[in-house]
């Protein structure tokens, strides 16, 4: 297989401090892959070891077919997570300036800038100083100074911070286009829906270590059924739903957990009686119920380590 990116036994520390532990990746070209994990657990440190901002303590890193970023750091494009301008830089003029960084003739990236500003948007922005504009348009035209040049692998870190739901959908629906253009992109979150709506693969990491990664159906495989529950009324009841051994209820919308052998259609009955249903259904466990359980079960090992060790 053609890999865009792959990481074998990684391992990055600052002082005491492991940031990465032996990470192992294979990302294949092509697709749209998530780096998931709580803030603080390791995405961040990957994404610049990758970009050759840090550099590993050991194992090996290899960015389309190379050892290194920085020789085929034309073929790529990175949206930091400290995301900032030049803000007495004009829009088009700064775009086009990201664009001779990866190596543009000028009168090129000078038209490319407009060409995209005006595509997503920002037309009548053209000429003015990025100081005055707001986060959000900030923050998109970071983003198509990332792609002006048309690189092959995108990587975004943390994209989705702090977007409104307009310019959340102006990112998904960009993501989204790279990938029908055949590029690759990776990007960090700790938002689980996106992932799940936008990610072909995902990987999580929690403190340091890799929990799980690959396709999103083979993460999905094999893991405990749940009833996603759309619903208006007093969510409280669902805390007494029969053979329920987990209820994660988010005021609207419900995702719930039977005991094995217990029978979906019996609960539906039962919640019949109690709330309004918008949305019944059977389905594997959302990526957030299987994150969140990942990491209750990670602290838990965690938790036991010294135990264990103390007793043998």
């Amino acid at each position: 297989m053609n890999y865009a990116l792959r990481l074998h036994e990684v391992t990055k520390r600052f002082g005491s401090f492991t940031a990465v532990d032996r990470l192992s990746l294979d990302i294949p070209r092509g697709c749209i892959y998530g780096l998931l994990g709580q803030n603080g657990a390791g995405k961040t440190t990957t994404i610049r070891m990758v970009m050759s901002i840090f550099h590993p303590d050991s194992g090996t890193i290899e960015v389309l077919g190379k050892p290194d970023a920085s020789m085929v750091k034309d073929k790529l494009g990175y949206l930091p997570e400290e995301k900032g301008l030049y803000k007495k830089m004009r829009t088009a003029e700064i775009v086009a300036y990201f664009g001779k960084l990866k190596g543009m003739d000028t009168s090129t990236a000078n038209l490319k800038a407009r060409e995209l500003l005006t595509t997503y948007g920002l037309g009548d922005w053209l000429d003015k100083k990025c100081e005055a504009m707001s986060k959000g348009m900030g923050q998109k035209v970071q983003l198509l100074g990332t792609l002006i040049h048309d690189p092959e692998l995108v990587i975004l870190d943390e994209p989705f911070s702090g977007l409104d739901p307009v310019n959340r959908d102006v990112m998904r629906d960009t993501i989204l286009r790279m990938k029908r253009e055949g590029r690759t992109v990776i990007f960090s979150t700790h938002v689980m829906e996106q992932a799940e709506q936008l990610c072909d693969s995902v990987m999580m990491i929690h403190k340091s270590k890799l929990q799980f990664a690959g396709a999103l159906g083979q993460i999905k495989q094999g893991r405990d059924f749940g009833i996603v529950l759309d619903y208006d009324g007093d969510g409280s009841v669902l805390k007494s739903v029969p053979n329920a051994t987990r209820v994660n209820d988010s005021g609207k919308q419900a995702e719930i957990f039977l005991q094995s052998g217990a029978d979906p259609q019996q609960t539906l009955r039962w919640l019949v009686d109690r709330v309004t249903i918008r949305r019944f259904e059977y389905r594997a466990p959302t990526l957030h119920e299987i994150f969140v359980r990942t990491v209750e079960d990670a602290n838990a090992r965690l938790a036991a380590a010294p135990v264990a060790q103390g007793a043998s």
